[in-house]
């Protein structure tokens, strides 16, 4: 009997990851894609509820709280988080179920666990009908996003209600390349705020996640405010960076390896759990929300509003 016998093959255990086992795999360029039904659509979170029609993100920011559920699928929360995407392909229509099921009118927030703008939304446009499937229940809702390509639906989301955060932590174009490789510049972003201002969709901006020891000097802290501000931003939340499991190992391996000196602060600041110890983290982001007063900004996200009735009868499927 050779080494390769169908015999023996069949008895040979299957090593690929789980999700390659489950879904559909598709490769564009250096992005894999996994398509896959969704179990669920919406999600429990603490401000509500949370969708995600992508798992996974090619911007690539090694802070990441979401990479953790790439364990959970058979694949590293590192790069593989970073290249693999997951795409729940058919979310809008378990979305619209569970609207009329199991929502109970609190806000939703879109793109938690990925970037629901980025490079896999220009293959697959999921966002249009599930922003529609949101606006047609009335239901108030927050894109999460990086990404200037949801521009593309800035119409949508203005007659839908729907506010936007686009994440601007710093402005130092340096420390971007380095920890967020895949994203746009502060600049594009910024860029992107006063658009969606222009077109009618509210948006904030969440500084996240301010960076200990990198990003938080008072001149950083002002610069990255003031420009904010100039952008016609309606909100903005400072966060502190935070390391949950898997995204915490893949932070401080390269904080290990471009600034050695830095790691033992780290430990200090984050020898509790994810979160940065309380008292830095209550002077930071006190400083932020001063300079959000001087520069005229309202330290907080945009209100979220329910969508007009109109809207509500888009159909977008």
């Amino acid at each position: 009997m050779g080494w390769h016998s169908p015999a023996l093959l069949a008895e040979a255990p299957d090593a690929r990851p789980r999700i390659e086992r489950t879904a559909v795999t598709r490769v564009h360029g250096a992005l894999t894609c996994y398509e896959v039904r969704a179990r669920t659509a919406l999600e429990a979170h603490p401000d509500g509820w949370a969708v995600s029609p992508y798992r996974g993100c090619a911007h690539a920011c090694r802070y990441c709280a979401a990479r953790r559920g790439h364990r959970y699928l058979g694949l590293d929360a590192g790069a593989d988080f970073d290249s693999r995407v997951v795409v729940r392909t058919d979310i809008v229509r378990r979305l619209r179920r569970e609207l009329a099921g199991k929502w109970d009118g609190r806000a939703v927030s879109v793109g938690l666990a990925g970037d629901c703008y980025q490079h896999a939304e220009e293959i697959y446009r999921i966002m249009p009908h599930l922003a529609g499937a949101l606006a047609e229940a009335g239901a108030a809702f927050t894109v999460h996003t990086k990404s200037p390509l949801v521009l593309r639906d800035a119409e949508l989301l203005a007659a839908g209600g729907a506010s936007v955060m686009v994440s601007v932590a710093f402005v130092d174009d340096q420390v971007r390349r380095l920890v967020e490789p895949g994203a746009p510049s502060a600049q594009k972003r910024l860029e992107l705020v006063a658009a969606l201002a222009e077109r009618g969709v509210p948006c904030g901006v969440a500084m996240s996640p301010i960076l200990p020891l990198l990003t938080d000097s008072p001149d950083q802290l002002s610069a990255t405010v003031r420009r904010i501000a100039a952008a016609g931003a309606a909100g903005l939340e400072p966060r502190v960076l935070r390391l949950p499991p898997g995204a915490r190992e893949w932070y401080l391996a390269w904080l290990a390896e471009r600034h050695p000196g830095l790691v033992e602060r780290y430990a200090e600041l984050y020898g509790k759990g994810p979160d940065a110890d309380a008292g830095y983290t209550a002077r930071i982001t006190g400083q932020v929300c001063e300079l959000a007063t001087r520069y005229g900004l309202r330290p907080a996200p945009p209100a979220v509003r329910p969508a007009p009735a109109a809207a509500r009868q888009l159909s977008l499927l």
